[in-house]
């Protein structure tokens, strides 16, 4: 396995629209594998492929406790095929935006289908935070990130801040 670089806004990658994978082979593995291992050294939640410069639409989540077993789901083709009608709220951040969050509302359960790391088509009920983390990645393989939520005026001076803290690394 190997850790990938993690995309910041406003990199116009993460504006894509991500194309189905055909099949889960090997290489797909390898890949769900890598950003597995990315997501966890981030440390996040939920990454979809776009935001390591894949535009597959393949997502991996683990919204599993710190002190519990890692319990990783990996979702290709992901679909939502229902939502609640209840909806919650949560703080949402993003490892494509360091250090940022913002109360977004989604439908509190959604019924999502897959392909799984195996290739077998799953459909499975999630709600809470896992249903949230769901949305939020299925948003990005549409070429849309949570920010997209906010008015044009916050946006973009979230994007700013990203964008001046990614010079202000910069090491000369």
């Amino acid at each position: 396995m190997s850790k990938l670089n993690i995309i910041n806004v406003p990199d116009p990658l993460l504006k894509t629209i991500s194309t189905p994978v055909a099949r889960v082979d090997s290489d797909i593995r390898q890949m769900l594998d890598d950003m597995l291992e990315t997501m966890y050294a981030a440390p996040g939640i939920g990454l979809a492929a776009i935001q390591v410069a894949v535009a597959k639409r393949m997502i991996v989540i683990d919204t599993s406790a710190e002190e519990d077993e890692k319990s990783p789901l990996f979702l290709v083709n992901p679909e939502v095929v229902w939502e609640s009608e209840e909806h919650s709220v949560y703080s949402e951040g993003c490892l494509s935006v360091p250090e940022y969050y913002a109360d977004i509302e989604r439908p509190a359960s959604v019924r999502v289908k897959y392909l799984d790391y195996n290739n077998e088509m799953q459909e499975t009920l999630v709600d809470g935070l896992t249903a949230t983390c769901v949305q939020h990645e299925i948003d990005h393989l549409d070429g849309v990130v949570f920010i997209d939520y906010l008015s044009r005026l916050k946006r973009n001076m979230i994007v700013k801040k990203v964008q001046k803290a990614q010079k202000d690394s910069v090491v000369l």
